[in-house]
């Protein structure tokens, strides 16, 4: 017996036959059994196998699916399903739980899936395996992509696959998403979009953004932020079409926060305001045509902004460069070149600012003249420069200090010192001019400094001191300077002349009488002696002016060893008789002046007293002369002042009341003035007034006369008529009505008419009634008007 509960299947093979009621078919008496066919089997009474049937396998429990499950089913063989639903062979569909599978023999369990999760703000990328319908109606082909974005599980379909999830891209204020698409489509805001085409995607238009299958992020883009004191400048900007002008700019000013739109780009970046101060400028270009407020720019043309101001260049300039005044002493300049006619000048002692047709200007000196300028070495007190600049060569002395920069667009400047001259030459004019020191030179731009180049070594070495100095004429100081400079090496040409004559008086002497006369001969070999057989006190060069004053020797050195030695001893013990002979005449002389000096402080000591008393009473007699000068001015002064005071206020008297006169004079003319147009004015007034009474009461009159005439009209003439005489028939037939013929009423105080008696008892009831007929009438009227 097979047993199988509610929850349970079994399969047969080989089941036994069956008709349409389910009874098993039999032939002679045996079951009729359906060979290679599969029977499945659910919950049943237990049933025993008939001969022939097998059971496949054992009882099996039935596939129970939760929520968010599925099984795959692909169809066997063509049949009909328990919803009717008309299978093919290979046909796939879905049992989706919850619910219990029950299995059948044309169908083949392919695998079982889960629902997918669809978060917020998230999304399915589902790829269509084949040509089908979905399970929302559209139709899909074979390789189609498309986004299931609500949220929740999604089973993926028989010919779906889930390629991956797309998670929303969140957007705010400083994030956008800078999208393409893939192909022409029409987006999820209902745009239609080419392919290939670019957009930007904000928080204005949603808060959080999927792209579609065909779309691809390309970025997410930054906002661009600017302050008060940013611009830039966009390049291709798009248009609220969304259409890029290629070619074009546009400025943007902070304060201003915005994203860059596909296809624009920024030109330089974030750029800073010009802030100006009142010593900056700007060099500005037109790059084309266009009007600079009331001013037209020509495309090329170039102009200056002098600060202090703001300034943002439009699209249409470009910045060539900044300019800063450049503060200049009195002893300060420049060079500067104008760059249309090229001429160049020096600006000196004031601070200057290059204009847009200005640059500065470069000159550029000699070598040998910028290292001397920059040397800062007195060429009197310093005239080791060439020994120590040896040391620092050979030794790299590192204590020298280091010379200052040179900037050659500076004006060059050369402070010549005392006892000195230079010779400056001007290329342009061809005229040179000298200056003597202390002085300060300050070049022109075709300037250049004359450089005399001496000899620094051979033959610049006799071994001997001397002093000289060139003499120049206070009357003739240009013509003889002129001369100082006309040999370029005058050290050189006067160490060979006094070499030769050294040499000429040495060799004609032996050792120890040059040794005993060292000096004397060479004074006389280099000085000469005169007609008279005195020796001269100078050497005179006339070439340059140069004066030899002194000669002496230096040192002096002989050839042979003993002779240096024994020379050694002499001179070492001549020096020292000789220091110590200087040192007893020096005491003895220092006593003598200490003496001296003693009785000269004592005797300046008495004559400082006694000038002291003779200044004490010239002192005593200034102060009388003083105190009575004093006495004497103030009172002078005082009277003066007075005098002056009631000049000055009699003087301010007369202008005031002259003022006064003038004011009243005109405060009267004024107020005339104004009640002449006053009343002009009020005349003018009440005639336009009395023009528009009389206009009004003209229009009055003619309205009153029309509408009397149009209710004339309106009554008509008869029926006129019939008012002025209703009054006497009314009374008529009033008295028929009251059949009367004599009736009299009284009080008996008032007398009666018995003529008018009649006309007036109901002429005086029909005046009345009349009258009140009348003033109804003019109301209505007046309410019609």
């Amino acid at each position: 017996m097979v047993i199988g509960t509610a929850k349970e299947y079994c399969i047969i093979l080989n089941p036994v036959k069956r008709d349409g009621e389910g009874k098993v078919i039999t032939e002679s008496g045996q079951v009729v059994l359906d060979y290679g066919e599969e029977e499945y089997r659910f919950a049943q009474p237990p049933f025993p196998l008939y001969p022939g049937e097998k059971l496949q396998g054992e009882v099996t429990p039935l596939k129970i699916l939760p929520p968010n499950e599925a099984l795959l089913l692909r169809a066997i063989v063509a049949f009909t399903d328990d919803n009717g639903n008309a299978r093919i062979p290979g046909e796939q569909w879905l049992f989706e739980g919850p619910g219990v599978y029950k299995p059948r023999k044309e169908v083949t369990v392919l695998s079982q899936r889960s629902a997918e999760k669809i978060l917020p703000n998230s999304a399915l990328l589902i790829e269509a395996l084949m040509n089908f319908t979905d399970r929302s109606g559209r139709k899909r082909v074979c390789g189609e992509r498309w986004l299931v974005k609500e949220a929740g599980s999604y089973m993926v379909g028989a010919y779906e696959k889930c390629v991956e999830t797309y998670h929303a891209y969140n957007l705010d204020e400083k994030h956008a998403l800078h999208v393409r698409a893939l192909k022409s489509h029409i987006d999820d805001f209902g745009h239609k979009r080419r392919h290939g085409e670019e957009w930007l995607i904000t928080y204005l238009d949603t808060e959080s953004h999927i792209p579609s299958v065909n779309e691809e992020v390309v970025c997410v883009a930054e906002p661009i932020i600017l302050t008060s004191q940013n611009y830039c400048v966009v390049c291709d900007p798009v248009d609220e079409k969304g259409v890029p002008s290629v070619g074009k700019k546009m400025l943007v000013r902070g304060e201003k926060t915005f994203f860059l739109l596909p296809g624009e780009r920024l030109l330089e970046g974030i750029q800073s305001v010009y802030i100006l101060g009142e010593e900056d400028g700007l060099i500005i270009r037109a790059l084309e045509t266009f009007m600079d407020g009331d001013k037209q720019r020509a495309a090329g043309e170039e102009w200056m902004l002098v600060g202090p101001l703001e300034y943002v260049p439009p699209i249409e300039v470009e910045i060539v460069s900044t300019r800063k005044a450049i503060p200049l002493g009195d002893n300060e300049g420049i060079y500067v070149r104008d760059r249309i006619t090229g001429k160049v000048r020096s600006v000196v002692g004031s601070t200057y600012m290059l204009t847009q047709n200005e640059e500065l200007w470069e000159k550029t000196l000699p070598a040998a003249v910028a290292e001397l300028l920059l040397s800062t070495k007195d060429p009197l007190a310093d005239r080791s420069v060439a020994a120590s600049r040896g040391r620092a060569v050979r030794g790299g002395d590192a204590g020298e200090p280091k010379s200052p920069k040179y900037d050659p667009t500076r004006v060059v400047n050369y402070r010549v010192p005392h006892n000195a001259v230079a010779q400056i030459y001007d290329y342009k004019r061809k005229r040179a001019r000298f200056a003597f020191g202390p002085e300060l030179v300050m070049l022109d731009p075709d300037e250049e400094f004359t450089v005399l180049s001496l000899s620094g070594g051979k033959p610049k070495r006799p071994n001997l001191s001397y002093n000289w100095h060139f003499e120049i004429s206070p009357e003739r100081a240009d013509d003889e300077a002129a001369k100082l400079f006309s040999l370029p090496d005058f050290i050189g040409d006067f160490c060979k002349a006094i070499a030769a004559r050294v040499r000429g008086s040495v060799a004609s002497v032996n050792f120890d009488v040059f040794h005993k006369n060292s000096a004397n001969i060479i004074r006389e070999a280099v000085f000469g002696r005169n007609a008279a057989g005195e020796m001269c006190e100078r050497y005179f060069f006339p070439q340059n002016n140069l004066v030899v004053t002194s000669v002496d020797i230096q040192s002096v050195e002989p050839v042979d060893q003993r002779t240096r030695d024994a020379l050694m001893k002499s001179v070492q013990l001549a020096i020292e008789i000789t220091s110590n002979s200087q040192e007893a005449a020096a005491r003895h002389e220092a006593e003598r002046l200490e003496q001296e000096a003693r009785g000269k402080l004592e005797r300046q000591k008495i004559e400082d007293e006694a000038s002291a008393e003779e200044a004490r009473k010239g002192l005593l007699e200034l102060q009388v002369q003083l105190a009575t000068l004093e006495s004497t001015g103030q009172a002078n002064s005082e009277a003066q002042s007075k005098a002056e005071a009631m000049r000055i206020a009699s003087q301010a008297e007369v202008e005031k009341a002259r003022l006064e006169a003038e004011a009243d004079s005109i405060k009267t003319e004024a107020e005339i003035k104004r009640l002449r147009l006053a009343r002009e004015l009020e005349l003018e007034f009440v005639q336009k007034k009395n023009d528009l009474a009389l206009e009004r009461r003209r229009q009055e009159l003619e309205m009153e006369t029309e509408f009397y005439l149009k209710r004339v009209q309106a009554i008509g003439s008869e029926n006129l008529r019939h008012i002025a005489c209703s009054g006497v028939e009314r009374d008529v037939r009033m008295l028929k009505a009251l059949n009367l013929k004599s009736t009299l009423i009284t009080d008996g105080k008032t007398p009666i008419n018995l003529l008018d008696a009649t006309a007036g008892l109901i002429g005086q009831t029909s005046g009345i009634v009349h009258n009140a007929a009348l003033c109804d009438a003019s109301e209505e009227t007046g309410h019609t008007d």
